[in-house]
């Protein structure tokens, strides 16, 4: 069962039945209980008092703790029956049954705290039942009419949904409206059901507009079928261009405008078959010759590129050569003038050029992972902060240490122990500390 304050919920709770059935738990319920010598517990009741039990091993504050809990364990369910009475939470049957069954609980109870009370309490939650039977019968008007907000709402999605299918069934926009109408259809798989007939009928006027749309696009297609002499035309205006480009050394943005009369192409669709090969193959021989100067250009940059990689290589052995270094300024030195001799070189490989660049920023962060140790050794703020632990540590010790005697005299054996033990870990402590300190001198 869930740990609930009973006395919070009186305290926080406006009803007066709720907090009727709270009040057995206001207050120590431990002061109706006692314990015997023998460890017999007892709690008074109006009947006088009688033994709830015992708790062999423990002491008596530990045993009568045990029967206050399982008196508070109870207390806590009567409360909390008496909320979900309150608020309408339970159909009033199963609330009859729960204050029938909290009766035989309370009777049964073995627990130490106020039963006349509690037991009053179980008697103060039949009477809310009714008075909240109203309360349930609002609740369950609120969620039938819920049930209908969201059948409203799922009305307005479809019809959101097939007024705008409707609307689309005269586009032109061929390609947009084809994938928005495809993004429709998951949309309608998506929502939730209603009835058979509604759904029947929304899903009548969606499909219709859908194969409306869909016979106007085969229609529109046929007939660029039919004029397959505007294709041609078309594919004869980019081959032009293409034919002009050729011969360009401008080989980025060549390379990308042959890129976009590609899709150009693509777009104009079909001509007639043998119009079609004949302009490809004009087409194509444009690209080619493009694209065969291109490569013959990049094979010689590949000579100086693998030129510029030997460069490189060598290099990085002269930046490798300053690990390890005793002079960090000389060392920094050093690397910026290679540095500059290393910007110098050409363009090289990408793929081959970052792991180059991997080695030289290893020599890098080595340099700077000294200077930042010179300065971590002499930053005075951080000496500061370090004699500060050592100081509050040392003070730590010596006090656990006072306390331990001060135990040790009175008798207190077992505080004297943890005072020492205490100490002894800070000890350990400071010994990591003073290192630390010796690091700054």
């Amino acid at each position: 069962m869930t740990d609930i304050n009973p006395s919070t919920l009186a305290h926080s709770t406006p009803n007066s039945g709720v907090l009727s059935a709270a009040s057995a738990l206001v207050g120590d319920p431990s002061r109706f209980g006692r314990v015997a010598e023998d460890g017999t517990v007892f709690v008074r009741t109006n009947g006088g008092e009688k033994p709830v039990g015992s708790y062999p091993g423990k002491t008596a504050e530990e045993a009568l703790a045990y029967f206050v809990r399982k008196f508070e364990a109870l207390a806590s369910e009567v409360a909390l029956t008496a909320a979900r009475v309150t608020s309408g939470a339970m159909v009033p049957q199963d609330a009859y049954e729960a204050v029938k069954k909290l009766r035989e609980q309370v009777r049964e109870l073995n627990g130490v705290g106020d039963l006349d009370a509690l037991a009053a309490s179980v008697e103060q939650i039949e009477p809310l039942i009714e008075g909240h039977r109203e309360a349930y019968e609002a609740k369950k008007a609120a969620e039938a009419a819920a049930k209908a907000a969201r059948r409203e709402q799922i009305l307005v999605e479809k019809e959101k949904i097939v007024a705008e299918a409707e609307s689309l069934a005269l586009s032109e926009n061929w390609k947009a409206t084809g994938d928005r109408l495809k993004a429709l259809l998951e949309e309608w798989k998506a929502a939730p059901r209603l009835d058979k007939k509604s759904d029947a009928d929304f899903w009548k006027r969606f499909s219709a507009s859908r194969n409306k749309f869909d016979k106007r696009r085969r229609t529109h297609f046929a007939q660029l079928e039919a004029t397959a002499g505007k294709v041609s035309e078309a594919k004869r205006v980019i081959i032009e261009e293409a034919e002009k480009l050729a011969t360009s050394t401008d080989w980025v943005a060549t390379a990308r405008r042959f890129k976009v009369l590609m899709d150009q192409w693509k777009a104009a669709g079909r001509g007639k078959k043998g119009d079609d090969a004949k302009l490809w193959a004009r087409f194509k021989a444009s690209q080619d010759q493009f694209f065969a100067a291109k490569n013959a250009d990049l094979e010689k940059r590949e000579v100086s590129m693998t030129a510029n990689l030997a460069k490189r290589e060598e290099l990085v052995i002269q930046f490798e050569a300053l690990l390890p270094f005793t002079d960090v300024k000389q060392a920094k030195t050093a690397f910026r003038e290679l540095m500059n001799t290393w910007t110098k070189i050409g363009i090289t490989h990408r793929d081959k050029r970052a792991a180059l660049d991997a080695r030289v920023s290893k020599v890098e962060e080595a340099i700077k992972a000294a200077e930042a140790e010179i300065w971590r050794k002499t930053d005075p703020s951080a000496k500061a902060r370090a004699a500060e632990v050592v100081k509050q540590l040392s003070e730590s010790i010596e006090s656990y240490e006072k306390t331990a005697a001060k135990a040790q005299a009175a008798g207190n054996d077992k505080k004297a122990k943890e005072a020492l033990e205490s100490a002894q870990a800070r000890k350990s402590w400071l010994e990591e500390a003073q290192k630390h300190l010796a690091e700054f001198n």
